[in-house]
């Protein structure tokens, strides 16, 4: 709002006459303005030229008030439109706000709510931007320090959410701070990484000590729930972050109360294969495969590694004692979502439903692969905006409304996250090491040990060991591994592309939520 020159405005009004005093005192403070006396001149007028701003009047004879606004959104949808009016009554307000108005003046007015209007509404986005820059300058320092202290897993959990806020707060504006935020958001996975490396095995050997993860879900979270008996729908996103849970819960907020937010920790790989059979077995993936090979899948076998998940949770309530009629569901695309939701009364009739949904992780994959998604997600904010957007016309939102009519508890969560990688790591391997970008396991690789977590002992960390000199590598941070042959047509099509199965904050920590329906 600087500069007012460059601000073009319209006001339509059938009595324009009697607003000469109001257009003299907008030229004097500098705004281009141009007038019509009817709605099917102002119609006219903007078809043909670019306005920032239009002051409509409500009572105008001929096209009306709010059929002009009709039209005038549906030629520039985003055009801010002041609304001018006599009449208070309700009704012309709620449709005139329905239709997206920016604000309205209730006539007479005055040349101090005129301005009020004009500011409000165009400088509103630098208004907020500017708030939310010099608000993060004063959380950088307090953050910093923050990272510097032995945080635990409870402390690490309110940093990276603290970071999220940030990020959302500034997306939408133009800042330098974007570019610091970023630098604290390495060096936090930077220590993330330190804090990871320290206490990862403790965790899996000693569970009182542990934070909430992957294979502790149905003991310490869905079991509870059960208990009380009510039908609880568990609905497992594959490849969902954080942030992308915190700008959908915002579409879930009318239906729902949240019982309990909070992340969890995902096991090590940070892919689908451990993470999600981990959280349906109950237990970790070497477990797995002692305890009932059958349904376990190594990397060098044929099949989908997920190909089990009903067996595995069916197995374990059997296993653990547990009386309870599940029902288990994979949305792959639009017709098993459809298919899903015609029938998802059918739910109440078991105790667990459990649903995954699989779009998230298709969607990282298609940015890898395919260029019109890679130039559609071309960083984290448009990643964040795809999601939802998808979320919004997805079967899993329709199927969320119809459950909040229901008695029933509702959990959404994810079995892993995923980061935007940057820097490429040489490795080296045989022809059987498998080719996800951010681990590795192998028996004949060749690295530099400081670059990874290295874990020489997989049953440490109760990971299969196809082999006896088996050892597993995890890149940290925003790297990723990248083989010496044909290296910079590699590392080209995968740098700044989504991948899990590494340590980061993004991949390891991770949404869980219980909703309630709003009764």
């Amino acid at each position: 709002m600087d500069d007012t020159t460059r601000i073009k405005l319209l006001w339509v009004d059938d009595e324009i006459e009697h607003l000469k005093p109001h257009i003299f005192f907008l030229k004097e403070k500098g705004f281009q303005i141009e007038t019509a006396t009817n709605g099917k001149d102002a119609i006219g007028l903007i078809e043909k030229q670019n306005y920032n701003l239009i002051f409509l009047d409500e009572n105008m004879p001929g096209l009306s008030g709010l059929e002009t606004l009709t039209r005038i959104k549906e030629l520039k949808p985003n055009l801010p439109v002041i609304m001018v009016t006599k009449s208070e009554e309700e009704s012309i307000m709620d449709q005139a706000i329905g239709s997206k108005i920016a604000d309205y003046l209730i006539k007479p007015v005055n040349p101090n709510q005129i301005w009020s209007s004009i500011k409000k509404t165009l400088a509103r986005e630098s208004l907020i931007s500017k708030k939310a820059t010099t608000d993060y300058q004063s959380a950088f320092s307090k953050i910093g320090m923050r990272l510097n202290d032995r945080l635990n897993h409870e402390e690490w959990r309110e940093v990276y959410k603290n970071l999220v806020f940030w990020e959302l707060e500034l997306q939408s504006t133009d800042s330098h701070m974007n570019e610091v935020l970023l630098m604290q958001k390495n060096e936090a996975n930077n220590q993330f990484t330190r804090f990871v490396k320290d206490n990862y095995t403790d965790w899996l050997q000693n569970e009182d000590d542990a934070p909430l993860m992957s294979h502790t879900i149905l003991k310490k979270r869905i079991t509870p729930l059960l208990k009380e008996k009510k039908p609880v729908v568990f609905i497992v996103i594959d490849n969902f972050r954080y942030d992308q849970w915190e700008i959908i819960q915002k579409e879930i907020n009318p239906y729902y109360t949240v019982k309990s937010d909070e992340l969890y920790f995902s096991i090590l790989p940070t892919a689908t294969q451990f993470c999600r059979n981990s959280i349906f077995a109950g237990l970790m993936p070497s477990n797995i495969a002692k305890i009932r090979p059958d349904l376990w899948v190594d990397d060098d076998e044929e099949g989908s590694k997920n190909q089990y998940e009903e067996e595995l949770l069916n197995d374990y309530f059997k296993r653990t004692r547990q009386d309870t009629k599940v029902f288990y569901e994979k949305i792959n695309n639009i017709e098993s979502g459809k298919k899903l939701l015609d029938n998802y009364k059918k739910l109440k009739d078991y105790q667990l439903s459990v649903v995954v949904v699989n779009f998230v992780d298709m969607l990282s994959h298609a940015r890898t692969e395919m260029k019109m998604f890679r130039e559609l997600i071309s960083d984290e904010s448009s990643y964040r905006s795809l999601t939802l957007s998808w979320f919004r016309h997805s079967p899993l939102f329709d199927l969320l409304k119809k459950l909040s009519q229901e008695d029933v508890t509702v959990v959404i969560t994810t079995d892993h996250g995923t980061i935007r990688v940057q820097n490429p790591l040489k490795v080296v391997g045989d022809k059987n090491v498998n080719t996800n970008l951010r681990f590795k396991q192998g028996k004949n690789l060749a690295y530099d040990e400081k670059d990874v977590f290295e874990v020489k002992k997989p049953e440490q960390v109760f990971l299969p060991k196809p082999n006896v000199s088996t050892t597993y590598i995890f890149a940290t941070g925003t790297d990723f591994f990248a083989y010496p042959n044909n290296y910079n047509y590699y590392v080209s099509y995968y740098k700044d592309t989504f991948q899990h199965g590494g340590i980061s904050m993004e991949e390891m920590m991770i949404p869980f939520a219980v909703l309630e329906p709003v009764k």
